[in-house]
């Protein structure tokens, strides 16, 4: 049996795909920063806040850590709205990736903060600085420099798992995919193409990671 392939098909409504595709570029960008966000703030308050404080964040990194995250995005889409809380298909992956990539963050600047010598918090406390200063103004430089290769692959990671949220309609890469091998029946020629996208845009992030760590780590490095 021989196959015919038929690019033509998919090329002629590849606006779509490139539709989908910036779609994912923008949720996956915005769920970076806010996440790491999410992940330096908890990273402080479990290393150095309150008791209690300290177990509602490691509860809510065990918990993210610990459930698939379409479980996750099932929660957020279908179950808070019983409570009133109601989120479209975008907003609501939007929230998913930043409370996933969240937790998971929280962990690696966690490890990057736990790396930071304890003699240069000693002399920030010494100097009469508070938690938050010393948090601030001397550990989160060093501590996000030295993990922040795993914190660039923790956002890949999150990139290449934003075609999970499609199970919501929300119409990023893989739900435009979908959409069109249902209705050009050319599943072959659909996913190669969005497989080079893929690669393309996670090629293009870590390019984009690679010249923040130089820009802002490195450059004038003696």
């Amino acid at each position: 049996m021989t196959y015919v392939f038929q690019f033509g098909i998919v090329f002629d409504r590849f606006d779509e795909l490139l539709a989908g595709a910036w779609l994912t570029v923008r949720l996956s960008a915005l769920a970076m920063a806010l996440g790491l966000s999410v992940a330096i703030v908890c990273a402080f308050l479990r290393t150095a806040g309150p008791r209690p404080v300290r177990w509602i964040v490691g509860a809510y990194v065990e918990a993210m850590r610990n459930t698939p995250f379409l479980v996750q995005i099932y929660v957020i889409f279908f179950s808070l709205p019983s409570f009133g809380i109601r989120f479209d298909a975008n907003e609501a992956a939007l929230v998913a990736m930043v409370v996933n990539l969240g937790a998971y963050a929280t962990e690696i600047v966690r490890a990057g903060v736990q790396s930071v010598p304890v003699g240069q918090i000693e002399a920030g406390r010494a100097l009469g600085l508070t938690r938050v200063q010393v948090y601030r103004l001397i550990v989160l430089f060093p501590a996000l420099k030295a993990v922040f290769p795993a914190l660039a692959s923790q956002f890949i990671l999150l990139l290449l798992g934003s075609s999970v949220v499609s199970a919501i309609s929300a119409k990023e890469l893989t739900a435009i995919a979908n959409t069109l091998q249902s209705t050009t029946f050319r599943a072959f020629e659909v996913y190669i193409v969005v497989t080079f996208l893929y690669l393309g845009i996670a090629v293009a992030f870590r390019g984009l990671f690679a010249a923040i760590y130089w820009f802002v780590f490195r450059r004038g490095r003696a």
